[in-house]
């Protein structure tokens, strides 16, 4: 039963009002050589439940409830001081390396050949990426000819020769990481970046012409140099790449969740003042291309941040960025996979960072359980039913003003038509932390359609969380709605995540 609240919001949502067909692959994910993400995460091959190549048939389970299309891999800082060729070969022949990006040991136990065995075995496709850093231009031909070439050449002899007949065909590849940064091994400037990375997509096309390609951007909307970054990089890469990237990370530092829950605004502006960016370049070369966005980083991350300051350095797969997410943070990641659907003309991918372990939707015990974080159910509820045509909503909801923010809306929402499937889904974020919201939509233009189901994430302390002995924070499917003559009336509680399903 729908009870009254003072706080109520409107929206008429029209199968007319389309904003653009959601590419799947903005539910990625990211696999990076740190901490415990690689060795005791998807691959342990002491554990119970290894395959045959030491990975872990659990978390391969979880990690397909989340449907996830595409992993970006290896790195990360981590792939800036990568040597490729560590990774290949029998592996009792690999070389131990010190780690620089996080001052660890990399065994090299895994590599490209195990991962891309691994990512197939998920269901996944792997978005892969070349050192710009410490290498360049000779090390990134030689690895596409080693992947994507059939046969008959040196490179691609020596994968035959290694176990693997047929190329791997890995379509995407990032030109570097966050190169930008201070931190970055190899960091370069605007220009050194732009024109290295111009002229490794130039070689690494003359091996295989049917890749895409990924454009370094800014590490973050605060970076000093964004976005003068993305203009001055893009004069040299806008017309040989497909895509240029976005990272963004959020934390509630100061415990203000009110103002916490609104960084999705700022991951908005941040995608806002990219598309604009490129396109000022695309008018100022006279280009007849559209850059798109690959928003390959991005997640909460800021749990843990105190205790890896005490890790001890060179030691192999310490507990590194392992963030424990409590209910606020699912909320908050909600509201940012809503931003990249509002976004779906521009934003075509996007990686979850990371998949297990560091900063990730899913834990373990090295040796042991595997476990759901409460970030876990809005990405899976988005990756299940976000796939169709993203649909633009007439709102009008109450708004608040932050710390950082005004004119928040208390309503974040994002609706997706799967135009085969005849359904249709509302996702909804109530970002008022006392209240319950009323809301009525107007879906008169699917007439014929009924609810099915309305799932809920809701937990009355906003700081719980999940862990191997107590899933605490977990979603139901007694949310509380009707649909009468075309019009949903909802009840969404204080501090919720929902997920409305309509069907034919």
């Amino acid at each position: 039963m729908i009870t009254m609240s003072n706080l109520k919001a409107k929206m008429i949502v029209d199968k007319a009002f389309k904003i653009s067909e959601v590419d799947e692959r903005i539910y990625g994910s990211f696999i990076e050589h740190m901490g415990r993400a690689v060795y005791g995460g998807i691959y342990d091959p002491e554990h119970p439940a290894a395959d045959e190549m030491g990975f872990r048939n659990d978390v391969k389970e979880l990690i397909q409830q989340l449907n996830v299309p595409i992993i970006r891999y290896p790195g990360g800082n981590f792939l800036s001081g990568y040597n490729w060729e560590d990774g290949v070969g029998p592996v009792e022949d690999r070389p131990r390396r010190l780690e620089l990006a996080w001052r660890t040991i990399e065994t090299n136990q895994v590599g490209t050949n195990e991962f891309m065995k691994w990512a197939k075995d998920v269901g996944s496709e792997v978005m892969m990426a070349v050192n710009l850093g410490t290498r360049g231009i000779d090390a990134a031909r030689n690895l596409i000819e080693y992947t994507n070439h059939p046969g008959g050449t040196y490179w691609s002899e020596l994968r035959r020769k290694h176990g693997y007949e047929q190329p791997h065909k890995i379509k995407t590849w990032c030109l570097g990481n966050e190169m930008d940064g201070p931190w970055q091994i190899g960091h370069k400037t605007m220009d050194e970046y732009g024109r290295l990375a111009l002229e490794t997509a130039r070689v690494m096309r003359l091996v295989d012409p049917s890749i895409e390609l990924v454009s370094c951007g800014s590490s973050s909307s605060s970076m000093p140099t964004f976005p003068e970054w993305e203009a001055v990089s893009l004069e040299h890469t806008y017309e040989a790449v497909d895509y240029v990237s976005l990272h963004q990370y959020f934390g509630n530092h100061d415990g203000d969740t009110s103002n916490y829950l609104a960084r999705s605004m700022e991951m908005d502006y941040f995608i806002h003042t990219v598309i604009s960016t490129a396109d000022y370049i695309k008018s100022k070369k006279r280009s007849k291309k559209t850059l798109n966005l690959s928003f390959d980083e991005w997640n909460v991350w800021y749990h843990s941040n105190e205790a890896d300051k005490k890790l001890e350095p060179w030691t192999i797969a310490p507990p590194q960025l392992e963030d424990v997410y409590n209910f606020e943070d699912a909320l908050l990641v909600g509201s940012m996979l809503m931003t990249f659907l509002r976004r779906a003309d521009r934003v075509k991918m996007a990686c979850m960072a990371q998949l297990v372990n560091v900063i990730a939707p899913i834990m373990t015990e090295t040796g042991g359980r595997s476990w759901k974080q409460t970030i876990f159910y809005p990405y899976m509820h988005a990756s299940q039913y976000g796939r169709g045509i993203s649909l633009k909503p007439v709102v009008s909801t109450p708004k608040y003003d932050a710390k950082d923010f005004t004119d928040v809306p208390y309503l974040d929402t994002a609706v997706v038509y799967n135009e085969e499937e005849e359904a249709v889904t509302i996702f909804a974020v109530n970002r008022h932390l006392s209240e319950a919201l009323n809301l009525t939509v107007d879906v008169r233009s699917f007439e014929g359609y009924r609810i099915v189901e309305h799932i809920v994430l809701e937990h009355d302390n906003l700081k719980a969380v999940n862990t191997a002995d107590e899933e605490a924070v977990r979603p139901h499917s007694n949310g509380v709605s009707q649909l009468n003559d075309g019009i949903v009336e909802a009840q969404l509680s204080r501090a919720s995540w929902h997920v409305i399903r309509l069907k034919k």
